[in-house]
């Protein structure tokens, strides 16, 4: 019998640097020794809703991510079999008609500011990181991340930051901090703190302390 995954959540609010974390691990190991997923893409798909409804949904809530399909394919990699990823288009709002195989492997992340918040999800972990980075470094990041990746304006940016990211930032995601294993200050910064978690996988892998250079 095969042994189970060992599976690594990170959380940490928006533009704190996970998804650099979850790079930095995954470069730790052969690309298939990794699986990753993005919490992202999990969110729920409302054909019937219009693009000004679907525009004012607030996205930063726990409600908005089907969490059970992201257990149910954890738990399906956990058996050894192939999942269907779903693929979310941040411009549209809507999910693609395409998806992308996720296959099980020895390690799973998976990365998102709402990771720790369900408790059914949280139980899955193996290890739990929260990057906590300040919240002016944050924000800048998510400007420039709105603006470059996803096609958005500064206005509608603002505005979505003060109704919804920041209020839910307070009630959901800092919270969920107390359920860390291991809380990362500095993000992708902290070079000690990766080489620990990067040897954690290593170990695991049978792979030696080697550290990987860091992304470019």
């Amino acid at each position: 019998m095969e042994p189970r995954p060992f599976i690594i959540g990170i959380a940490g609010g928006t533009g704190s640097g996970k998804t650099t974390i979850a790079h930095r691990v995954a470069a730790a190991a052969p690309a298939s020794s990794v699986t990753m997923l993005e919490y992202d893409s999990y969110y729920r798909d409302l054909p019937d809703l219009t693009d000004a409804e679907l525009a004012a949904l607030n996205f930063d809530h726990p409600d908005s991510l089907d969490t059970a399909l992201l257990i149910t394919h954890l738990e399906q990699l956990k058996k050894g079999q192939e999942v269907d990823v779903p693929l979310y288009d941040f411009t549209t709002h809507r999910r693609q008609v395409e998806t992308t195989l996720a296959r099980p492997t020895p390690v799973i992340v998976v990365e998102g500011i709402l990771t720790f918040v369900d408790d059914r999800l949280r139980n899955l972990f193996d290890l739990k990181i929260f990057v906590d980075t300040d919240a002016d470094i944050r924000v800048f990041r998510r400007i420039r991340r709105d603006i470059e990746q996803r096609g958005r304006d500064f206005a509608s940016i603002r505005k979505q930051y003060y109704e919804t990211v920041r209020p839910m930032h307070l009630r959901f995601v800092e919270p969920s901090k107390r359920w860390a294993d291991i809380i990362l200050p500095e993000g992708g910064n902290n070079e000690v703190a990766l080489d620990l978690i990067v040897g954690k996988v290593r170990s695991l892998l049978g792979m030696g302390s080697i550290v990987p250079p860091p992304l470019e």
